[in-house]
This record gives C-alpha cells, structure tokens and sequence, in this order.
C-alpha cells in the first residue's frame, strides 16, 4: 500500500449539508477501499485565481494510504460531483 494526499475544494456557495454530504461520500470511499491517516478541514479560503466564477472555496486535505488502483476511481468520484471545483492526488515518498 502506498500513502496519499489528496486536497479538494468545495464550492463557496452550497449548504452546509451538502458540503458535509461531498465530504463524507469522499470519507466513504476512503475508508472502504483504503485507511485514512489524517484529516484536515482548512475551512473557507479566498482562492489565488478565481475558478468557473468562484473566488472562495472549502478546502478538505486527507491524507491516506492505499492500493494505487484506487485513485482512478477517487479522481472519478471528483470529476463527476458538480460540488468539487479542483482537486489534486499525491502520492508521498514513505
């Protein structure tokens, strides 16, 4: 198993439920296909750019360990959720 990390950011503008929704679909995944080590919500930030006309997001940093067929499929459940503006994975040197 290799070790992640992964940060996403939430649009500004949605619920408070749905936001904890997105986060805990992701948390979901995770833990079933994985184990997360760390979790750190970073709360509303200004972006440095604004992304499809938003210039604050929520950001949610996780880090976590895993097989690497399981980040296809993480980066596909981001894509798809209309909720996510950017996300990123890294893979951390052990």
């Amino acid at each position: 198993m290799n070790n992640y990390e992964t940060i996403f950011l939430i649009k500004d503008d949605i619920t408070e439920e749905r936001k904890n929704t997105v986060i805990e679909e992701i948390r979901n995944y995770l833990t079933n296909n994985g184990k997360i080590l760390k979790e750190n919500h970073l709360g509303k930030r200004k972006l440095a750019y604004e992304i499809r006309k938003y210039q604050y997001a929520y950001y949610v940093l996780i880090d976590f360990s895993g097989e690497p067929n399981i980040i296809l499929e993480l980066e596909s459940k981001y894509r798809i959720n209309e909720s996510i503006l950017k996300f990123i994975v890294i893979r951390q040197d052990n």
